[in-house]
């Protein structure tokens, strides 16, 4: 009877890390699931907001640069 029991409790020791890895990667559940999450989290850029980001990144670098030569304008006079 011992044998029976283990060889049970060993199959479902195996088939269920096996079943959940057979189930998470079926592609009509990764389409499902995983995508559209992914849309609703980062949405699809737009133009308005890329030519928003863009421009204040060119801000940040443009004052960035004017602190920089500021700060060699100070060093050089020293």
């Amino acid at each position: 009877m011992g044998v029976k029991i283990e060889v049970f409790r060993m199959m479902l020791y195996l088939s269920f890390p096996v079943a959940m890895f057979w189930i998470s990667n079926q592609a009509e559940y990764f389409e499902e699931y995983i995508v559209k999450r992914k849309r609703e989290i980062f949405p699809p850029d737009e133009d308005l907001k890329r030519k928003e980001l863009e421009d204040f990144k060119e801000r940040m670098r443009v004052r960035k640069e004017q602190r920089t030569l500021r700060s060699f304008a100070v060093d050089s006079e020293n």
